[in-house]
Order: C-alpha cells, then structure tokens, then sequence
C-alpha cells in the first residue's frame, strides 16, 4: 500500500492535544460488504449500513480493491452522469484514467486525487489505462461522494487533479504515524484540495504499536475506515480491522492505536480519517444523482435524457478491451 510514503522523522508534527480536549467514543463500528460497480471491479461498501445523519456531508464510499488483477482482467467504468455532490478518487496502487464533459480529465495514480465537482451535471468516465489491462497488477483505491449544500448543487462544474507530491505530509507527535492531508486542516496545517463542503480527508499510516491523537474540529463528524491492517479506535478503544468503518461521537480529539501484531501483506494499519460539517438538509438518492427532493431527481434524470448534463466529447476515452 505504497501511495506517498515519506520518513515522519523529517516531517513536520501535528501538536499533541491539550488539556481538557475530550477524545471521541465510539458511537458504531461495521463491516462492509463487498459488491462490483461500473463494469465489473470488486468493492467494499464502506457506508453500507449506517445512516445518513452519521455521515453527513458524506453520501458514499467504495473500496476499489485491493485486487491483483491477472492481464486483460482490469474493468472500470463507461460513460455515465452526476448530479449535485463531488466526488474523490483516490489511488493507492495501480491507476485510473479519467476524463470528463466539461473538459477535466488525467491519470490518477501513485497517491494522486482526482476531485470532481459534479454540481449542475457532468458526463464522465473512470477506466484503467491500456497498459494496465494488457498486464494485469495491483489494483487499489476508493472513492468518496461528498454532498453539496442546495445551494450549491447548480453550480459550474470543476475538475482538480492532485498528485501524490501535492498532499501535505505530516508526522504523529511520537514520530509513530505518517498522516497524508489530502483536503481540509489539522493541527494548523491544510491540505491541497479545495472543497465546497468543509471537510478533512487524511490518509494514515501508523507503525505497530503506535498511536495517533490527532485535533479535530468540534463542529465536524468523524468517521475511521481501516484500508489494511488492524488496531483500536476511539475512547474507550474498540478494536477495528479491515474494511470495517467506526463512527465516532462529540470531542475534540481521534485516537487510533496500531496492534503489535499485524498480517504480513499488512505491515502496519493504514486509515482513512474523513470529518465534514454537517449540511443538515434532506438527501434525495437515485444511482448517480444527489439531490434534496424527488422532484429534482425527477429533474436530473430527465436532464440527463435530454444531454443538458453534459455530451461525451469527440475525442471520448473508452475502456480498453483486450481482443
């Protein structure tokens, strides 16, 4: 699980918490399921089972992965729309081509983000590249679908294209974990991805035995997704493994602790950390559609059917197929 790896001994420390911060407990922990999306890839249902209010501003998130595909066997995903939400690939291993209507596009890999904000609409495609499917390898990722407030959901599309070098990298204060902060702030640093909903998005390594306290923001959820490897989470410590997410409670502070012991492919306990501010308004879903009522699903649907969400250009990527 390389992504962007760096020594935290030469990195900059996020401060250790202070007196009378308050950890956050554990509220739930769940599993999540497998599943295949687009045409045909493995994922991991990050969100399935936990309600919407626990999530909020989050809507979904799926595991790409981990797969070690053999040659010709890499699928992604064809043509298809969005309404109202951005959404966050991020790859850890293996890459992914994007391109999309409104003129966005590029390869996302080595630790790079790819941040689309759908807004008003947009047509777009995910696929691996060529040399990819023609040889097969080490697949792995996930994408985030961050809502947008009402009155936000009909603006211009937009397109950031973050890599691996753009992500701020820090230290745990003990030296013990690497944090990678894609979007949002800790500890007085920021991230590279500029976002429309308030929210962080870190990805952490943490050494066996090690434990990570990091600040966050009072007014923010905070949700704890294990990649790879296993440990503990929250006050008081619940143990959390692969694939399994925690929603945490009200505090000041997240806590996860690295087991000594982890699975040899797992080296060392690697978690997304993801918090937002909340947007409290009703969520309407339909497949690719984030909207607030049934009526503006009905909108974005019949948008969608007359091209006013986007057309595929020209030059359109298609997914490779091996013959």
């Amino acid at each position: 699980m390389p992504a962007v790896t760096a020594d935290p001994i030469a990195l900059p420390r996020v401060p250790a918490p202070t007196l009378g911060d308050v950890p956050r407990p554990v509220r739930s922990v769940t599993t999540a399921p497998t599943g295949f999306e687009g045409e045909g890839f493995p994922v991991r249902r990050a969100f399935a089972g936990v309600q919407l209010r626990d999530l909020d501003p989050f809507v979904h998130m799926d595991q790409m992965g981990a797969v070690d595909y053999a040659p010709g066997e890499p699928k992604g995903t064809s043509w298809h729309p969005h309404r109202g939400f951005e959404t966050v690939t991020y790859m850890l291993d293996g890459a992914m081509q994007h391109q999309d209507s409104h003129g966005g596009g590029g390869l996302i890999t080595d630790g790079a983000t790819q941040w689309m904000t759908a807004a008003r609409g947009i047509l777009h495609i995910e696929t691996p590249p060529e040399r990819l499917v023609v040889s097969g390898g080490l697949f792995h990722g996930f994408q985030l679908w961050v809502n947008l407030p009402s009155k936000d959901k009909m603006r211009e599309p937009a397109y950031q294209n973050l890599e691996g070098s753009d992500v701020t990298l820090l230290a745990s204060p003990d030296g013990g974990a690497l944090i990678r902060l894609i979007a949002g702030s800790v500890g007085g640093f920021d991230g590279p991805g500029s976002t429309h909903t308030p929210i962080t998005l870190i990805h952490a390594t943490v050494v066996p035995g090690a434990r990570l306290e990091l600040p966050w923001r009072p007014d923010f959820n905070a949700l704890a997704y294990v990649l790879g490897g296993a440990g503990r989470v929250g006050t008081p410590a619940a143990p959390i493994s692969s694939g399994q997410l925690a929603v945490l409670g009200a505090g000041d502070t997240i806590t996860i602790t690295a087991d000594e012991a982890q699975e040899s492919r797992t080296p060392a306990l690697d978690v997304l950390l993801l918090g937002g501010l909340p947007i409290r308004e009703p969520v309407a879903t339909y497949g690719p559609f984030v909207m607030n009522t049934r009526e503006e699903l009905q909108q974005a649907v019949d948008d969608f059917r007359a091209g006013r969400l986007g057309v595929i250009p020209p030059d359109a990527l298609m997914p490779h197929v091996v013959r």
